[in-house]
């Protein structure tokens, strides 16, 4: 006690010293509640809190320096002392503020400190980068969003013109150099004039195309084209602000990872065109039917302005906004020149380029959808592109089909079938449907083909379907493979186009050790003593089944395949004596590849759809397509000098409408279901089919009455079509004469066969009736019969003389041989005896067109 109180003496000797007045020590507990001065200086306060901190640590000096007793008793009134400095401490911190306060009145408490304003632009910057670091990092460069992997497969013509577009999307992208310089620019001016030079981003652009929007000057993102082609090939098209974000840090990573060509070329092949065109070459075609690399400064800016509204400012669908179409257009040229892309001089001599009103359609209708359809399963059957490949699209295919050879096609069979059906009164009518295929001899290009009249509305490609026999235009096959096999009758004879057969209807077939079978002629009619060409003229089925066993079916179908019958074809390998008469149905592309190795001399080149793929500019390897010897040139070239005289003078002379020496064959299958002329000229190799199909069922129907003709076979419509479609497509070339090299002997006269019409059969039963005996073309009355009980796999009917001139001839064929072979006794592998011209070294030659070379057939006018 004695020491606290010398403590308190101290204190109060030292503050009798000082000349400031001194406080008095308040109470425990006790605070002041008299405010201080509000101009009181800060450092009086200041001092105040001082000395109070002072005495306080002094007391707890002495009060620590004491005995445990006294110290305790100390210690409890320290305590007891502190909330009250506490307190005091508190209400002197508010005092300041509210001086602090009254010195701020008015307008000046609403204005923010410098203090303030730094901290919120240092809190703010650290926002902004931190912010900007997190979406640099947590941003990553997407895959490409469907859309725009999406495009389409182009088919071409041979001339490069649009044939279809098959996808969902009609995007056909190409690389920058395939894109014109004025179309480059032109896109340039008009979005973005500054993009080679600035960065992925423009803020500034940004904040000014918002205020614009804002203000009501139109909707204007302010993106670079960076961003623009972020937007379209990554992300969708949403306006929504993650989607900007997204925008804004894909742009800046994708610039520093692609070239500034790389991206404007990824930009004009995912802009949108209008049309349904996306990508600048998909929009060339369909406002002005070239390709991007042909685009000029005029074209280019405008299909540049499209981008800024494109459905608004396709002018043809909106002509009330030309005006406003062609100030945006002007804006663009304007913006070429100022960059100097443009030649001011050029630029005052173009004139707004108005685009096309129609272009080519890129849908499937007509016979578009069908060349899509075979094309493509020419591709997958080739092995040259898979079929997933060709759904995820890309591919540009240019084809072998010639456009105006095409469209020769379409016009012949609308002129000579289908403008001549009247499916509102004759229901038979309603069954008619036609095929075509056209094939260049040397080259086996596919030049044009007739699938049906309209994809949309009978989809069977009617060109390669094999469903429909193929008649009396199979024989052909089996004259050849006699030729190239040496072959002889059963009497030893040997099979020329001179050999005589006995053509009597329903005569047995001799030699055959199947069934006995003895197929009818057209009529019933007998023909008697008969020569091979002659039976080919009227196509006599009783001569040319027997041949067929004379020669062998399995040659006869081996010759066939080496031809280019595909070798799947049914009924082609389980057919005995009937193989002669066409029970095999075979396609339309499939006998017109056949005929086209006769035409050219038994060399055979597989035919193809297909001149060059590519996929988004690099080059699809196509197969190598080598030409080989299928059979003999004698063989070839003798069955082409007896197919002349079925068009001169046989059932065939229809087709003599081309204009130009040819050769073919007619043929009807079993109950008039079908009907061919098969056919060629030195330079084209065409085949031409009518068929019956029920729309409904799908079933083949008789073609009794179609065209209010009772019948239809080879010799009328197909042949017609052929006569017709040929003309057209070899319009304006020079007319090519047949250079033939025949057979030994193939003009020899040869004696009688001998009698056999009551020969020995080959069936134990010679008095049998025939078991699925097949018909050929001229088995059929002119009226239908129910047959309804008969296998129609079995036979298979053709045209008689229907359109021949002047009745049938008996004598050797009209034009024949003899003008072949000079006097008819070539030798030595069919050298040329006439002294006229050669080909391959000696060969026999076709007189020149006209009454000496077709023995006064045809006038020789009708070839000039």
């Amino acid at each position: 006690m004695r020491r606290t109180g010398t403590n308190e003496a101290n204190q109060e000797s030292v503050h009798d010293m000082s000349d400031e007045p001194q406080p008095k020590k308040p109470r425990p507990g006790w605070a002041s509640h008299e405010p201080r001065a509000t101009d009181a200086p800060d450092d009086a306060r200041d001092d105040t809190r001082t000395d109070d901190a002072d005495a306080t640590r002094s007391d707890e000096s002495d009060e620590n320096s004491g005995a445990a007793t006294a110290a305790g008793q100390e210690s409890g009134a320290a305590s007891a002392e502190k909330p009250g400095a506490a307190t005091d401490k508190k209400a002197a911190r508010e005092e300041r503020r509210a001086a602090l306060k009254a010195r701020r009145t008015g307008w000046r408490r609403a204005v923010p400190t410098w203090r303030m304003v730094l901290g919120a632009f240092l809190v703010t910057t650290l926002l902004l980068v931190g912010g900007f670091l997190l979406g640099y990092a947590l941003v990553q460069i997407p895959a490409a969003n469907a859309l725009a992997t999406q495009q389409a497969n182009v088919y071409l013509y041979a001339d490069g013109s649009v044939i279809a577009r098959d996808g969902e999307v009609n995007r056909e992208n190409v690389t920058l150099s395939k894109i014109s310089k004025d179309a480059q620019h032109a896109v340039l001016a008009a979005e973005d004039r500054d993009f080679y030079t600035e960065s992925a981003v423009d803020p500034l652009a940004m904040a000014r195309g918002a205020w614009n929007t804002v203000t009501g000057k139109g909707k204007q993102s302010g993106s670079t084209i960076t961003q623009q082609y972020v937007k379209n090939y990554y992300l969708r098209q949403e306006q929504t602000v993650t989607r900007k974000v997204k925008e804004f840090f894909i742009a800046i990573k994708l610039d520093r990872n692609q070239s500034k060509d790389e991206i404007l070329e990824g930009y004009l092949n995912t802009s949108f065109f209008g049309r349904g065109a996306y990508g600048i070459q998909a929009a060339a075609h369909a406002y002005y039917d070239m390709d991007a690399s042909e685009l000029d400064a005029g074209r280019a800016a405008y299909l540049a302005a499209l981008v800024n509204a494109p459905s608004q400012y396709d002018v043809i669908a909106h002509p009330e906004n030309r005006a406003f179409v062609e100030d945006r257009w002007n804006y663009v040229l304007d913006g070429m020149v100022d960059e100097g892309w443009l030649d001011p001089a050029e630029r005052t001599r173009l004139t707004f380029p108005v685009p096309n009103r129609t272009t080519h359609s890129t849908g499937m209708s007509g016979q578009r959808g069908y060349i899509v359809n075979v094309v493509k399963q020419h591709l997958t059957d080739n092995k040259i592109v898979d079929e997933a490949s060709l759904d995820a699209g890309g591919y540009r295919i240019t084809t072998t089909l010639q456009k105006d050879k095409q469209d020769a096609f379409v016009e012949s069979v609308n002129d000579n079938l289908m403008d001549r059906l009247d499916q509102n009164n004759r229901k038979v009518d309603t069954y008619v449907r036609a095929g075509g295929a056209s094939v260049e001899p040397k080259t086996g290009k596919v030049v044009a083909m007739y699938n049906g009249v309209d994809y949309v509305k009978q989809y069977t490609p009617n060109a390669t379907r094999r469903d429909f026999q193929t008649g009396s235009s199979f024989k052909p096959f089996v004259l050849t493979a006699a030729v190239e096999n040496d072959a002889r009758t059963q009497d030893g004879r040997r099979i020329t186009p001179q050999t005589r057969y006995d053509g009597t209807s329903e005569r047995p077939v001799q030699g055959w050790a199947g069934p006995r079978y003895a197929p009818e002629n057209e009529d019933h009619e007998d023909y008697g003593d008969i020569t091979v060409s002659e039976a080919t003229d009227k196509s006599v089925n009783a001569v040319y089944a027997q041949m067929a066993v004379d020669v062998g079916p399995d040659k006869v179908r081996q010759t066939a395949v080496d031809l280019g019958i595909s070798p799947d074809t049914p009924s082609l390998d389980d057919a005995g004596p009937s193989i002669a008469l066409g029970v095999a149905s075979a396609s339309v592309l499939d006998m017109a590849q056949a005929y086209a190795t006769l035409a050219n001399h038994g060399k055979h080149t597989p035919y193809t759809l297909v001149e060059e793929i590519t996929q988004n500019g690099r080059d699809i390897a196509l197969p190598e397509r080598r030409t080989r010897q299928a059979v003999s040139r004698e063989a070839a070239d003798t069955t082409t000098s007896v197919l002349k005289g079925v068009v001169e003078n046989g059932t065939g002379t229809a087709a003599q409408t081309s204009g130009r020496p040819a050769a073919g064959k007619t043929g009807t299958a079993e109950e008039d279901t079908a009907a061919w002329f098969a056919g060629y000229t030195p330079d084209l190799a065409t085949v031409v089919a009518v068929m019956g199909q029920d729309p409904v069922t799908a079933g083949h129907k008789s073609l009794y009455g179609a065209m209010g003709l009772p019948r239809v076979n080879g010799g009328g419509a197909p042949a017609e079509i052929w006569g017709q479609y040929t003309r057209d497509a070899l319009k304006g070339e020079p007319v090519s004469s047949f250079n033939l090299r025949l057979q030994p002997g193939a003009n020899e006269s040869q004696p009688p066969a001998p009698d056999s019409s009551g020969g020995p059969s080959s069936s134990d039963d010679p008095s049998s009736p025939a078991t699925g005996a097949p018909d050929d073309e001229d088995t059929d009355s002119g009226t239908p019969e129910d047959d309804s009980g008969n296998d129609t796999g079995d036979d298979g009917t053709e045209s008689g003389n229907q359109d021949s001139t002047g009745g049938t001839s008996t004598g050797s064929p009209t034009g024949g041989q003899s003008g072949d072979t000079g006097d008819g006794t070539g030798t030595g592998g069919g050298e040329d005896t006439t002294g006229g011209s050669t080909d391959d070294g000696g060969s026999n030659r076709d007189e020149l067109p006209g009454p000496g070379g077709l023995s006064g057939a045809l006038d020789g006018r009708r070839w000039n």
